[in-house]
């Protein structure tokens, strides 16, 4: 049967989580005087980042944070960059940074993300919080996660009334989507499978799949006769057709004939990305706060 899927709402879930935040941010402003302070770094003049970065300002805004974006010129040096984050760390007022990536070629971006205090850390970049992730010892109060994969777990948990026992197969090995995902898919009791290019029979893994989550950065590439009928599909990828329209990893019309469950795109885990920055800018001021 056509269209049977569930389509998860990103957006509603998204508007949800910010006004969730919103009231707890009023509720805290009032017995303390004090809200999260979110500093956006943006180095040059990328137009999708400026994009991204004015929406991040907007939303922090409309939560009730103290939202500061510094905008750098392109030739900025890292030792500048390295000097406005060391200010930033120092500064008590901020609890919570983000560089936009990507950094212009003459940085080094793995050294600028070490440089950030890990406690203001609300990318989830930094490898003491890849660290803690891993090892699943911190507690989901002080836990600081990629945005995105947080995203797909809270989508995931209100698809599905239990993860546990469920497997997962997780197509994509990034840094900043696959593996952390895969380890809070773990954290959540789902036995996974972390699936890439060199994959052998791979339609075959995924196949097995009680969710699949699509991060692979390859249009309309996860086919309908690869998923599991009933399956729950969260799709990462972010595409330009040749059409000019955004599609995602999945190949969404044959997959929503399969699934039990799907996110769209665009209107599903990217609307969850700015609002899970916006929980660990909270969960920052938190736990820098006690």
């Amino acid at each position: 049967m056509a269209g049977q899927a569930r389509i998860i709402d990103g957006k509603a879930a998204a508007a949800e989580l910010r006004a969730e935040i919103a009231r707890e941010i009023a509720t805290l402003r009032a017995a303390t005087g004090l809200a999260p302070g979110l500093h956006v770094v943006l180095v040059g003049d990328d137009p999708a980042s400026r994009v991204y970065v004015a929406s991040k300002e907007k939303l922090a805004a409309e939560v009730g944070m103290n939202s500061v974006a510094h905008r750098l010129p392109a030739e900025t040096s890292e030792a500048a960059l390295l000097a406005k984050l060391a200010e930033l760390n120092a500064d008590d007022a901020v609890d919570g940074i983000l560089v936009q990536l990507p950094l212009p070629k003459h940085i080094d971006t793995a050294a600028i993300i070490d440089a950030i205090d890990p406690a203001k850390d609300v990318d989830g970049l930094h490898p003491i919080n890849a660290g803690r992730l891993a090892s699943g010892k911190a507690s989901a109060a002080t836990l600081l996660a990629p945005c995105t994969p947080l995203g797909c777990m809270l989508l995931l948990r209100q698809a599905l009334p239990s993860l546990a026992g469920l497997e997962a197969v997780v197509i994509g090995r990034s840094e900043l989507v696959g593996r952390p995902v895969a380890q809070l898919l773990l954290q959540a009791d789902c036995t996974v499978t972390i699936a890439h290019s060199r994959t052998k029979d791979l339609a075959a893994v995924i196949r097995r799949a009680d969710i699949v989550v699509a991060a692979v950065g390859r249009p309309g590439f996860v086919k309908g006769d690869w998923i599991k009928p009933g399956a729950t599909v969260i799709d990462v990828g972010i595409n330009r057709s040749p059409d000019g329209k955004l599609v995602g990893d999945v190949d969404y019309a044959e997959v929503v004939d399969v699934a039990g469950a799907i996110t769209p795109v665009p209107g599903g885990v990217g609307p969850m990305t700015i609002a899970c920055l916006l929980r660990n800018t909270l969960t920052a001021f938190r736990a820098r706060r006690g």
